[in-house]
């Protein structure tokens, strides 16, 4: 298998839209309903080549419109003349949860049906929707293997097979099972290999499963979305909750996700920021799969506002009004990084990635900016001082949004028998101010004159005005000057968090449906799926 030198795509691809892409009518609708009109860069790239029947490498990162660049050139190429045409494996329950969903919006003018597949339900069941007329199927490997190995299928034999976030299935061990799941695929069909990173294991796996495949990727500069305001904070290692509180105080944040490296540090984390009153809740590899779907509902309908979660937990998450990324801990690579950071700042809107370091980290934040080519700048963490000046700018703004009640004459007439109305005022105000405690140390971090001697001292000082180091707000003294503040604040919600669970074997779970639709009207079939199949947000 040879690479080629450069990927053949058209110097002004930002300037196509869908409608130049040789889609089907009725696939082209649906792309349209979703308010779709110019492809990403891979999608814009990639698309062409599968209506073409080309196998292809696509090298892409999360939130860049994977499931798109193979799914809208799939359904369009499809026959529809029964059986299975599309097999997706994708490493996670929760990503072919989400893939099976796109996939279904986008076919549904079609009567497209799909099915889930993936371990801890009946095989019979998932047996029985795909005969009873899957035309796609995504499924996990642990149990895809399982079915092929029992031949539990008969005349399986998909047309085009797409691996999808194979460097995460690399990390999570099932790369025998995908090369084992091959071995029953027929060898005259079409292969699509997706992946954010490209290690020799997976090079190795695409030459043997690929057939003269075309490379895209996207470029370095569009690793990052220029939508994301990237910044970082330098910080002592014991106070990283204090810090990860205090600067989600002064951020005006809708729904966020904290980045921790360990399961323990997911439920301790998430059991520190409940504490603190925010709606949080973790999320980890050992969590028991009804409590994952518990969670992810939960955070996808605002019953959840801060997701605590590692990065393999993380991964099939796919959310659009995410405001906020906050590293708990500077990741251990560059791509964990983007894709860390890919989470905020979708479908065109502005989202904001925060870094926590210490100064024995610096080294880390070095190579991760050279290798992502990206621009992280420093800012101080608000003081107490600082944010209670922010508190009571938005305390204003709220006051004077507020809607008056019907009832609150009422009260004002009761009060105004005890209390003249300026003192009233003031209790009421106060009841608010209450709401509003700000804990922990009035200072956190690092401030500049040590960060300028740390600097110094590893050989690493530079201008730190210039792009990629700029200081975000005004300098303050080792004394506890004057820092940036950050963000109109907002009160807390109330919320408890669960965590925990026993450990599962990797293909656990609970489920594995279909959904369809006629051609004719759109409906979806009457067929019963699985209960953890649902909408993205």
């Amino acid at each position: 298998m040879q690479e080629n030198a450069q990927t053949n795509t058209p110097k002004e691809e930002a300037l196509i839209t869908f409608d130049d892409l040789n889609l089907k009518k009725e696939v082209l609708q649906a792309v349209k309903y979703a308010g779709f009109t110019i492809p990403s860069p891979i999608q814009a790239q990639a698309i062409p080549f599968v209506l073409a029947g080309r196998d292809i490498v696509g090298q892409a990162h999360t939130g860049t419109g994977k499931t798109a660049a193979f799914g809208l050139p799939a359904i369009s190429n499809m026959h529809l003349k029964g059986g299975v045409e599309v097999l997706v494996i994708t490493p996670t329950r929760e990503l072919a949860t989400q893939v099976s969903d796109e996939l279904f919006k986008y076919g549904r003018n079609l009567g497209v049906k799909t099915v889930t597949v993936y371990g801890g339900s009946s095989y019979n069941r998932q047996i029985d929707l795909i005969e009873r007329g899957g035309n796609i199927v995504v499924a996990t490997p642990g149990r895809l293997l399982d079915i092929l190995k029992k031949n539990l299928v008969k005349n399986f034999a998909p047309t085009l097979v797409v691996l999808d976030e194979a460097d995460e299935m690399l990390d999570m061990g099932f790369l025998d099972d995908i090369n084992e799941i091959f071995s029953y695929l027929p060898t005259s069909r079409q292969t699509l290999l997706f992946s954010a990173t490209m290690p020799q294991p997976i090079k190795t796996l695409a030459s043997r499963i690929l057939d003269n495949p075309e490379f895209i990727s996207i470029t370095k500069g569009e690793t990052t979305n220029t939508d994301i305001e990237q910044l970082y904070y330098v910080i002592e290692e014991s106070e990283r909750d204090d810090a990860i509180i205090r600067l989600m105080d002064s951020e005006d944040t809708d729904k966020s996700i904290v980045f921790c490296r360990t399961k323990s540090e997911v439920d301790r984390l998430s059991n520190v920021l409940s504490s603190a009153g925010y709606l949080a809740n973790g999320l980890h590899g050992d969590m028991e799969q009804r409590q994952r779907e518990t969670v992810i509902k939960g955070f996808k309908n605002n019953g959840v506002k801060v997701l605590v979660a590692t990065d393999v937990a993380a991964r099939g998450i796919h959310v659009d009004n995410i405001s906020h990324v906050f590293n708990y801990h500077i990741p251990f690579d560059p791509e964990s990084y983007v894709h860390r950071i890919g989470r905020t700042g979708r479908a065109g809107t502005k989202g904001k990635a925060i870094t926590l370091l210490t100064p024995l980290e610096f080294k880390e934040l070095q190579r991760i900016k050279q290798k992502v080519g990206t621009s992280m700048a420093h800012a101080f963490v608000p003081s107490k001082n600082e944010l209670r000046k922010t508190t009571l700018t938005a305390l204003v703004k709220k006051i004077e949004d507020q809607h008056i009640y019907d009832e609150a004459h009422k009260v004002l007439d009761l009060l105004r028998l005890d209390i003249d109305e300026e003192k009233m005022a003031y209790k009421l105000i106060s009841m608010l101010l209450d709401n509003q405690e700000i804990k922990g140390p009035n200072n956190i971090g690092i401030p500049a004159d040590r960060i300028e001697e740390i600097l110094e001292r590893a050989g690493r000082r530079r201008d730190t005005r210039g792009s990629g180091g700029g200081y975000k707000g005004k300098n303050r003294s080792s004394s506890g000057g004057n820092r940036s503040g950050g963000g109109a604040s907002r009160s807390r919600d109330g919320g408890g968090s669960s965590a925990g669970g026993a450990t599962r074997s990797r293909e656990g779970g609970s489920g594995g449906g279909y959904r369809g639709g006629n051609a004719a009207g759109g409906s979806r079939s009457s067929t019963p799926r699985s209960s953890t199949l649902r909408h993205r947000d």
